[in-house]
């Protein structure tokens, strides 16, 4: 990715099969470190046995854990010849399918794994066969680098990642009068149905500010501090190893396990549609469990995509998800039901607010806002406190890296890899002016440009925004490099309050909460995701001038791709955002009582609501501090609110997925752990892929009036006695 990705980005940034990865690399370099500090006493004691075989012990050891010396006879291409046109064509092809995917995922269940694995061997194997066969034929002017292979993973994340930081699950089409319906206000004045021109339009004003506010303090970031950034260590771990002889070697592997479950998930999202005419047709309403625990949301629905995002998201959030469903479902929504006549009307539809589905949006908000509240000081606070040590224990202006040059003082502390990283990471400056500069630019057009696309944002709001994002961005990504967590929604959720209240309901605060959620959450959230590229960028020696124009590149497609995305999923099934379809997009109905909470206070709630509310936000916070205090080796076992809080709205059958998901995963591991850490990412996102590709043809056909032929339906015996005798008559 650089790092495609926390409340619902939350599980994106999860990475626990990443973290693994980047554990074992910064393993390696302390065990390296600590060869180079050995204390002179002990190894006399090392050459009263052996002297010359301790040497070449220790260079075999230094060679062995030395990264770059197994590419120190390969040039670095300049950072113009990173950036290929090849890389860019890989790159939109690419794109376009992680964008489709997220976006489905986006809106479903609101989990996006991360894809940063697919994303560098899927770019590893289009452009290696692209260079072999032409190599074949003697026309291969350009051989295929680690540093090309970042590039394309950088952009390829950077493009998708809009598909979720977007909005189109959450915030703007919160806006929309299909959820502005669900939810508990009707008012018109605060209504913005979607429309592609100005989807794209605000994209590109309020995408870009992310990347100029961190360019300035990349060296401190990288170099000074070290930030760790698991995810950004573990991709640059990965392409580093996919240039090795054995490491192509598995990643051949890997692609063809990847194709062929992408084969077989497309193949059987194909044979699912044939089944699916009307509403509660096909596989995806097949009563597994029983017809009761249909109507409850326990059920397995054959879905590849749930299935794999379980192989790949850690097994507690899996559990999590399911805890969540049977505690809500299982237990909750039937007692509160049973009160209806008493805590609210009987004569109320399903989907008002004022009934049964106002204890779910609110209580699974509740439990959202204390999980992301919690976290949001956690990070906050280690991120301060680590800062003050750090400035604390050295004066940075003395340290700070010139262009081209480190201080001697540094340079004699560092192993072969990090002087030649480093080097390498200074050579390609990006100017402080052109980074203030562009900030400023890109912020006058967006202060100037947002108001005409929503007239309740005042341009004042969006001034002081941008007074506070740099400082906020920082915050983000200096957080995410010490956790691998990126709290981009929680920053946005932040603004729906902030500026909602601000605004007042006089004058449109729900719309305007809702728009200023977009303007913060692009804004750290491309801030992060930067960083995490430039730590990538680091680690395989790309330049920070390609992985930065990589970044920009990225984005802007995304800005185009992802709105067409979704105005594909719009167009081709007319009730998506509904609760009965099957693009729900729950967390649109999520956003938009926020911004009305925010604005209205509480007097929207249901009767006994509130306290159900206060309740489960302490307990969030409760469970959190529980799994702070216990150690990491109990932690792991406590489950996680965020997740929990998800099916609330949803139900549980994407739980029971990605459960069978995780025992897949669990059985496999226990006959081949190796094999299994090797090719349970490539299953998982052939799984994934292959099911969201299917969904652009399916998304044709609905607009071509293509109708499945058959409708598989399931009654009870006594419905079926019924539909048999009013057929015969």
């Amino acid at each position: 990715m650089g790092s495609q990705q926390q409340h619902h980005d939350q599980f994106e940034s999860q990475r626990d099969h990443h973290a693994s990865e980047a554990g074992l690399v910064q393993g390696l370099r302390k065990d390296d470190l600590e060869l180079e500090a050995l204390d002179p006493k002990k190894k006399t004691k090392y050459e009263e046995e052996e002297e010359e075989e301790e040497e070449k012990e220790n260079l075999g050891l230094e060679e062995e854990f030395s990264v770059e010396r197994i590419f120190e006879k390969l040039t670095v291409p300049s950072w113009k010849e990173q950036l290929t046109v090849r890389a860019f064509f890989i790159s939109f092809v690419l794109s376009v399918l992680f964008s489709v995917i997220v976006m489905k995922l986006n809106l479903t269940v609101g989990i996006i794994p991360s894809l940063n694995v697919s994303a560098g061997l899927l770019g590893f194997f289009f452009v290696r066969t692209w260079t072999k066969f032409l190599d074949r034929y003697g026309l291969l002017k350009q051989p295929f680098t680690r540093q090309e292979n970042t590039v394309i993973q950088t952009c390829v994340v950077a493009s998708s990642g809009i598909a979720f930081s977007g909005g189109f699950g959450s915030y703007l089409f919160g806006m929309s009068a299909r959820i502005a319906q669900q939810s508990t206000d009707h008012s018109t004045s605060d209504i913005k149905d979607p429309g592609l021109l100005w989807f794209i339009g605000f994209l590109f004003v309020v995408s870009f500010l992310g990347l100029f506010s961190v360019v300035p303090i990349r060296k401190i970031m990288i170099i000074d501090f070290k930030l760790t950034y698991p995810s950004g260590t573990a991709t640059a771990h990965l392409i580093n190893s996919f240039h090795t002889p054995q490491g192509a070697k598995l990643a051949k592997k890997q692609v063809k396990e990847l194709g062929k479950f992408f084969s077989f998930s497309f193949l059987w999202g194909f044979f699912q549609w044939f089944y699916t005419a009307g509403d509660d047709c096909g596989f995806v309403s097949f009563p597994t469990l029983g017809l009761k625990a249909y109507q409850n949301k326990f059920f397995f629905d054959f879905s590849a995509t749930y299935v794999g995002v379980g192989m790949i998201c850690p097994y507690i959030v899996n559990i999590s998800v399911l805890l969540g469903g049977i505690l809500s479902w299982g237990l909750m929504w039937p007692l509160i039901e049973n009160r209806s006549g008493d805590w609210y009307s009987k004569e109320l539809k399903p989907t008002s607010m004022n009934g049964l589905q106002g204890y779910k949006v609110f209580i699974a908000i509740a439990m959202i806002l204390g999980d992301g509240l919690y976290n949001f000081l956690k990070v906050l606070s280690r991120t301060l406190i680590a800062l003050q040590s750090q400035l604390r224990a050295k004066d940075v202006n003395n340290i700070l890296p010139i262009e081209d040059q480190v201080s001697p003082a540094v340079t004699s502390a560092l192993s072969y890899d990090d002087q030649r990283r480093t080097q390498l990471f200074l050579k390609d400056q990006i100017p402080a002016w052109f980074a203030v500069g562009g900030y400023v630019a890109i912020a006058a057009v967006s202060i100037a440009t947002v108001p005409h696309i929503f007239p309740q944002l005042k341009w004042y709001y969006i001034l002081v925004i941008y007074l506070f994002a740099p400082t906020l961005a920082f915050c983000n990504a200096y957080g995410c490099g010490l956790t691998d967590w990126s709290l981009a929604s929680t920053y946005g959720k932040v603004a729906i309050f902030m500026i909602g209240a601000w605004a007042g309901s006089a004058h449109g605060g729900v719309l305007a909460g809702l728009a200023a959620c977009g303007v913060m959450m692009n804004i750290v959230s491309t801030a992060s995701d930067l960083t995490q590229d430039f730590k990538t960028g680091y680690l395989t020696l790309a330049s920070p001038r390609s992985m930065f124009v990589s970044q920009v590149i990225g984005t802007a497609m995304g800005c185009v791709i992802s709105p067409c995305v979704f105005w594909l999923f719009y167009k081709a099934f007319t009730d998506l955002g509904t609760p009965t379809s099957a693009y729900p997009a729950p967390f649109a109905v999520v956003y938009r009582n926020m911004a009305i909470l925010g604005v209205e206070g509480f007097k929207s709630l249901p009767k006994h609501c509130l306290l159900l509310c206060a309740v489960f936000f302490g307990a969030a916070i409760l469970i959190n501090v529980i799994k702070d205090c216990i150690g990491k080796k109990r932690a792991r076992f406590v489950p996680l609110p965020m997740a929990m809080a998800i099916p609330f709205y949803l139900g549980s059958y994407f739980a029971i997925d990605m459960c069978i998901g995780s025992l897949i995963v669990f059985l496999w591991e226990r006959v081949n752990k190796a094999k299994a850490d090797a090719f349970v990412p490539a299953v998982a996102s052939g799984l994934i892929c292959g099911d969201g590709i299917w969904t652009l043809p399916a998304s044709i056909l609905a607009l071509a009036g293509v109708k499945p032929p058959i409708c598989m339906r399931f009654l009870s015996r006594a419905e079926n006695d019924r539909v048999t005798k009013l057929l015969t008559g």
